[in-house]
């Protein structure tokens, strides 16, 4: 059944209206255990004073290092990167491309020394020597060796020692470019070697690399995409593109500033950590608590994607869009907090092995090499080996459901019913692909005790009735869900046939379960 499948409006009112007064709910437990521990000794060390007479949680390192300690030497150097790439564009915008390598390397060397520039420059070097060759599986072996070396001792210490100053940011920098260095070479080693006539200069890769928004934390814009779009000339822009520009400037300001008030009122990031408080908890705060900190994450990678986006559009760039909000996902082909890096493991690796996804043995070896990949990229530990794992099943049970569910008689059954009884009965099956994503998340941003807690909350110790309201709310959150992508559906393609055209009737159905529900055939699947 298509995804344009409606439900009646009264149906999706009362839908919206139990998912909102269900989220005010539960946000409201835990503003009560905020307010209630403010003062507990566990929370010194992340709670600390703030503004409105209150204290805020400080416990997610990397947002209080980009938008309160060092906003003003990130802000100085994305500034500086605007007003130099601007004027020198305008004057010579067939060199602009050279300009902004020009002051990226000016702004690493400035803020890490000429030694970490030197060992950026050898492992760029590296990779387009190995390019030459063009033999595809020995860049991968040469890329995902020197990726090693940032993951595994002697090495990371004996590369770490080229790095100068003692400022409390360097480590954060020196992981982050070399990692993305790295990442990024590999894209243009696997493209110099598709390149059928001659190779690409050494100067591309250069300019690729040495590119000031991306380089210390990404996204990862694939080669082929920034080599067409850096080097264009004829720099125009659409109609009222630079409205929204500044536009999309002005929200993620807001974002910043509305993050920074629910801090004083809910620490959602402090209460985790604290596993003598969690037992305490009502199962309504707890599995509350696992739902916003996967918002949150989100929300973090949108601002943190958005602020750089921003500045590369400014550059007549188009970079990868940030991810998808975690409230919109129900299958776990989606479930990527970085577009570029989901985009880079697509090409590169997902769908060069998967051909169609159709296969279970290419899908299968697929997911595991694109999630090995993925493991290297994060740094292997227990809690990125479980998070991997969880999802790499999850991806292929999607595809297991699909192919069960696509014989006799599941197929006909389907068919034979009417397109909103489909809806709801796939919704049912998202329900339950919903909570299995954000408990395997939970993993990774949290902890393997806190994913446990919520999952014996919600499975056993809360049976049926925290179970059961549980799945119905997120029953009611799947089909605003679909509601809304309906409605997008219709509004990018209206009228997709002709009227009173004769249709055949589809031969066979997907799965009411997990993989690409209501034949969303255009999605793809995430790392």
């Amino acid at each position: 059944m298509g995804i344009k499948a409606a439900l009646p409006k009264y149906e999706i009112y009362s839908y919206s209206s139990v998912l909102g007064l269900a989220m005010f709910w539960a946000a409201s437990w835990i503003f009560e255990v905020s307010s209630s521990n403010v003062n507990r000794k566990t929370f010194k060390t992340s709670v600390k004073p703030g503004y409105f007479g209150r204290k805020m949680d400080t416990a997610d390192f990397e947002w209080m290092m980009w938008f309160s300690t060092y906003r003003a030497h990130i802000i100085f150097a994305l500034s500086g990167h605007v007003l130099f790439t601007k004027i020198c564009s305008m004057l010579a915008p067939q060199h602009r491309s050279l300009v902004y390598m020009v002051y990226g390397v000016l702004a690493v060397w400035t803020s890490m020394g000429w030694t970490y520039i030197t060992l950026m420059l050898s492992h760029c070097i590296l990779l387009y020597s190995i390019s030459l060759v063009k033999i595809p599986w020995l860049c991968y072996v040469t890329g995902l060796c020197t990726l090693a070396t940032f993951r595994c001792e002697p090495f990371v210490s004996w590369q770490a020692g080229f790095v100068e100053g003692d400022f409390e940011l360097r480590h954060v920098l020196f992981y982050g470019g070399c990692g993305f260095t790295i990442m990024r070479c590999m894209s243009f080693a696997l493209e110099n070697c598709e390149r059928k006539d001659g190779h690409y200069n050494v100067l591309e890769l250069l300019k690729y690399n040495f590119y000031l928004p991306f380089f210390y934390f990404g996204p990862i814009m694939t080669f082929d995409k920034f080599y067409a779009q850096a080097n264009k000339s004829n720099l125009t822009r659409k109609e009222r593109e630079l409205w929204n520009i500044s536009l999309q400037g002005l929200v993620h300001l807001g974002l910043i500033i509305v993050v920074d008030v629910f801090f004083h009122f809910m620490y959602i990031l402090t209460l985790p950590t604290d596993m003598k408080l969690l037992k305490r908890l009502s199962d309504w705060a707890l599995v509350g608590l696992a739902y916003f900190n996967l918002v949150y994450d989100w929300v973090k990678a949108a601002v943190m994607f958005g602020v750089i986006n921003t500045v590369a559009r400014l550059d007549h760039l188009d970079p990868p869009k940030p991810p998808k909000c975690i409230t919109m996902l129900y299958v776990f082909s989606e479930t990527h907090f970085d577009r570029g890096i989901n985009e880079w493991l697509l090409k590169y690796v997902y769908n060069y092995l998967g051909g169609k996804h159709e296969n279970v043995l290419e899908e299968l070896a697929a997911t595991l090499c694109t999630y090995g990949v993925t493991i290297l990229w994060l740094g292997p530990c227990k809690a990125v080996l479980l998070w991997a794992s969880f999802n790499c099943f999850g991806l292929n049970f999607e595809l297991w459901t699909a192919k069960f569910f696509s014989l006799e008689p599941f197929a006909s059954s389907e068919v034979e019913m009417s397109e909103a009884m489909s809806r709801r009965i796939r919704a049912i099956f998202n329900t339950f692909n919903f909570w299995c994503i954000v408990l395997y998340n939970s993993v990774a941003l949290n902890s393997l005790d806190f994913a446990k807690l919520v999952a014996k909350r919600l499975l056993l110790k809360g049976f049926p009735v925290t179970t059961m309201v549980v799945l119905f709310v997120t029953y009611c959150l799947v089909q605003v869900i679909k509601e809304r992508e309906r409605r997008q559906a219709l509004a990018d393609e209206p009228d997709p046939f002709p009227p009173n055209a004769a249709t055949s009737p589809p031969t066979s159905a997907a799965a009411p379960a997990a993989v690409q529900p209501d034949a969303e055939t255009n999605k793809q699947k995430a790392e």
